[in-house]
């Protein structure tokens, strides 16, 4: 059986992730995890660290009790060619899920087979809506799954997304 890939940025790691994920290890062998801009951090856009952000993947993965994934990182290369070719070293036979145009055409045009991904709704689970209402102050928690929530607050990770934002 071959494996699911899954690339993303995962700032944060959301409850459409989870249920991403939770879906692929069921129809899967396994599931690939690639924490894409591995090497961005502490921006608006990126708060966390890759460090971080895996960490915050297997705390809600373990949580669930899905044990058939696999973490890996790729940096950003601003070269779609390179970064399709680092992509495709973290798992040679996988199908790609994804929801970002960008990431469906590089993909596809390095030989992978690629399906967008269907499986959570984006207008409901968004990192960017995550991260402006951690910096309005607003009510997040609900959006993640609890232990990346714990994980966040337990690091000042909601502090820094607000500092990043210009909030006090």
């Amino acid at each position: 059986m071959a494996n699911a890939l899954v690339v993303g940025r995962f700032q944060p790691f959301h409850n459409g992730h989870m249920e991403l994920i939770e879906h692929l290890s069921k129809m899967y062998e396994k599931v690939v995890i690639v924490i894409g801009s591995a090497d961005q951090s502490g921006t608006i856009e990126n708060p966390f660290t890759a460090k971080e952000r895996e960490e915050m993947i297997r705390l809600a993965l373990t949580a669930k009790g899905i044990k058939n994934f696999t973490i890996g990182a790729v940096r950003d290369f601003h070269n779609d060619r390179l970064w399709a070719y680092a992509v495709k070293k973290c798992a040679e036979r996988s199908t790609v899920f994804t929801r970002n145009p960008w990431t469906l055409r590089c993909l596809r045009n390095s030989g992978m087979k690629v399906r967008k991904n269907k499986f959570y709704s984006h207008k409901r689970y968004s990192g960017r809506e995550i991260r402006r209402r951690i910096a309005a102050g607003k009510k997040w928690d609900t959006l993640v799954p609890p232990e990346v929530f714990s994980y966040i607050m337990s690091n000042r990770g909601a502090e820094r997304v607000k500092k990043l934002a210009g909030s006090k």
